[in-house]
């Protein structure tokens, strides 16, 4: 869980998350320059230990960073015990009946990200060719129906994919993240689609923002994004992302598919 100053949503996070019943630890990524308060420990690990699962305790785990980056959120973590790893932020909140389908999808497919918030990306043959490619947010992929990632605010993906992101992607990337604090997300969504040669997976599920002061929130998002896009495009010397229409629905909730 990637958070920044904000305790409140944390807590909260924590503790709906901690409910989930095929939790195995939780992991939250620090890049404050002080450490977590006495205070917010106790209560976060007051939380975990009063929701144990089938009787044994989930794990609390801060990840301190010495250096605030965005690339913080996809450092390699090394005792983990699962493969699968749910990327959320703090200001997002799915009920864990979904999250729970979003795995079993994963189950089937875990080379690949599984996720709940698509994007998408295009070739706009009207800019020059240092842009050529633009993003896309909702809009664009309710209007077209297809989408070519999905975001690390809300997603599974392999563990080995942290190794690949800090030791094997190229390093101009990573730093390119960290100078404009934007776009790992998109870096992870272009990794994992270089790899695999194939589309992520949208997983349907409703979303509660229970924060909106995000990066996303600021003006010329977009045009960043764009920038992002192009850039790492240039980096991978071609386009991996895949674009798909395929969209995962939990039969069980809906009346009719």
């Amino acid at each position: 869980m990637n958070t920044w100053k904000r305790y409140d949503l944390l807590k909260q996070s924590i503790k709906h998350y901690s409910s989930c019943p095929r939790l195995e630890s939780v992991h939250i990524v620090w890049s404050e320059p002080n450490p977590p308060s006495d205070i917010l420990l106790k209560f976060l690990h007051h939380v975990v230990k009063s929701k144990p699962k089938d009787g044994r305790q989930v794990k609390l785990r801060f990840d301190i960073n010495k250096e605030d980056s965005l690339n913080n959120r996809f450092k390699e973590i090394k005792d983990l015990e699962t493969d699968a790893v749910f990327s959320i932020d703090d200001d997002v909140i799915f009920p864990c009946s979904s999250v729970e389908f979003a795995f079993d999808v994963w189950q089937s497919a875990p080379d690949t990200m599984v996720g709940f918030v698509p994007r998408v990306h295009w070739m706009d043959s009207l800019k020059d060719d240092d842009n050529k490619f633009s993003y896309g947010g909702w809009w664009s992929v309710w209007w077209t129906g297809t989408y070519s990632m999905v975001l690390s605010k809300a997603a599974f993906f392999h563990k080995k994919y942290f190794n690949i992101y800090t030791n094997e992607m190229p390093s101009s990337i990573r730093e390119y993240v960290t100078k404009n604090r934007n776009c790992e997300d998109i870096a992870m969504s272009f990794l994992v689609a270089n790899a695999t040669g194939a589309p992520p997976v949208w997983v349907k599920g409703k979303i509660f923002e229970i924060g909106s002061t995000g990066i996303s929130s600021l003006g010329g998002h977009s045009e960043r994004r764009t920038e992002c896009v192009n850039r790492f495009a240039t980096v991978y010397g071609r386009m991996p992302l895949v674009s798909t229409s395929v969209k995962a629905v939990d039969s069980r909730n809906i009346w009719f598919w």
